[in-house]
């Protein structure tokens, strides 16, 4: 989710489209999942980035001279950055110029690397 203020509440409409959590009187729930947020962010008035971050485990970065910061997955309840392990389908030309598809490595053990000359 990208933001333009740390101090501003977010838009909690976005925020629950965007990531799945939706903001209720018992906190931040997702699934099962419910965390407390302070008393500030009752309603979404207070609910900003920082909070959200040291939360729900949110990776914050940004660009302070920009004004713009992204909030990355939530942490809680696995620990761990990405939900599932599992990679999406992904379809590109091989060396030779054949489709391959991700998915032919099902079962085995793959290392993606990705380069840009940016």
């Amino acid at each position: 989710m990208i933001v333009t203020s740390l101090e501003d509440g977010v838009d909690v409409a976005a925020f629950e489209r965007q990531t799945g959590w939706a903001i209720k009187p018992q906190g931040a729930c997702k699934g099962d999942v419910c965390v407390p947020l302070p008393s500030t962010a009752d309603g979404g008035a207070g609910l900003t980035a920082t909070v959200l971050r040291d939360r729900l485990g949110m990776p914050l970065v940004g660009d302070d001279a920009l004004g713009v910061w992204a909030l990355g997955p939530a942490t809680v309840g696995s620990g761990r950055a990405l939900e599932t392990p599992a990679a999406p389908e992904l379809e590109l030309p091989d060396v030779d110029g054949n489709p391959f598809k991700l998915s032919s490595l099902h079962g085995r053990k793959a290392v993606l690397v990705a380069w840009a000359s940016w």
